[in-house]
């Protein structure tokens, strides 16, 4: 056989298998990394709305609780989004004639509902409830982010499965006590797994990790 393939030849077997080992391991690491890229899940990317709604206006400039215009956030799988109506309970006095909020009136004149685009948009395969998350005490910004922060919305975290899981694993963590759910200035306290190992057990809540918890 020497005399057919060059003393070299095995070495360069070699290296071209584990060369190929090295780069297939390359590109499979590339790929996750762009799956977890906000190219992919649109994290910290703020969307185009029909009107620029601010929620650093609204809830840091003005105090309005998250439960002023998502009103079913504590008792329904869907948080809610505002009819026009709660819009101009304020925009009826303040700012009524600026043409910036003219959508805003039109919507309202027209019976017609603000087309907004939907900004943290789980998948069609992903039950999720939100009443269920804030009576276990689960903060808003746990999940949405610092809103008070935002003059323009963006989805805070990536959302894919791995994100749910690890709080879903370790809920001690991340749970709060339940007054304190909605106040945007919360800051975990120094010892937030001793509190949080306290309230799990308060609050009965269990580590949920089978796939029909979330995929029925």
């Amino acid at each position: 056989m020497s005399q057919i393939f060059h003393r070299s030849t095995n070495t360069i077997a070699r290296v071209s298998i584990f060369g190929a080992a090295f780069i297939v391991a390359g590109l499979l690491g590339l790929a996750a990394a762009i799956n977890r890229s906000p190219w992919v899940t649109q994290a910290g990317v703020a969307r185009k709305q029909p009107i620029q709604f601010s929620h650093e206006r609204h809830v840091a400039g003005n105090g309005l609780d998250c439960r002023y215009c998502h009103t079913s956030v504590e008792e329904s799988s869907f948080a809610g989004i505002p009819p026009t109506k709660t819009c101009m309970n304020c925009h009826s006095q303040i700012f009524s004639t600026s043409p910036y909020l003219e959508p805003v009136r039109q919507s309202f004149r027209s019976d017609r509902p603000i087309e907004w685009t939907r900004v943290h948009d789980l998948p069609d395969f992903v039950y999720f409830n939100h009443s269920i998350h804030v009576n276990k005490g689960v903060g808003c910004t746990t999940c949405h982010g610092q809103v008070d922060r935002m003059p323009l919305m963006w989805q805070e975290h990536s959302l894919q499965m791995e994100w749910c899981l690890d709080c879903h694993r370790h809920p001690e963590r991340y749970v709060r006590p339940r007054e304190a759910v909605f106040r945007v200035d919360y800051a975990p306290p120094p010892n937030q797994l001793e509190l949080g190992t306290r309230l799990v057990s308060e609050y009965h809540i269990r580590r949920l990790t089978n796939c029909s918890t979330c995929h029925r």
